[in-house]
């Protein structure tokens, strides 16, 4: 699954700051997922602490994201919904 592209839809974006995670919709190999990434993936990918306004901070770094989901997704792929952790970031 590694080859296959996450397309994140992003009209789906939502900070979730009670989980401390941005949850998403995407679309892998034409199979619709629900993602999250957890805050602490965004601070890594940003080098800043997550706060404000997250959308704009996840928007930023959509790319590595997507391409951290197809990573979280071939780990966990029967999960409601696949999170994104520091554990995808290797």
């Amino acid at each position: 699954m590694a080859e296959d592209r996450l397309d994140i839809d992003l009209k789906t974006v939502e900070d979730n700051s009670d989980l401390r995670q941005v949850e998403f919709e995407g679309e892998v190999s034409d199979e619709r997922y629900q993602f999250a990434v957890q805050y602490d993936v965004l601070e890594a990918l940003s080098t800043v602490a997550p706060e404000g306004d997250v959308v704009a901070l996840f928007k930023r770094h959509a790319d590595e994201i997507a391409g951290l989901g197809v990573v979280a997704l071939a780990r966990d792929p029967d999960q409601e919904i696949v999170v994104i952790s520091e554990n995808d970031l290797n």
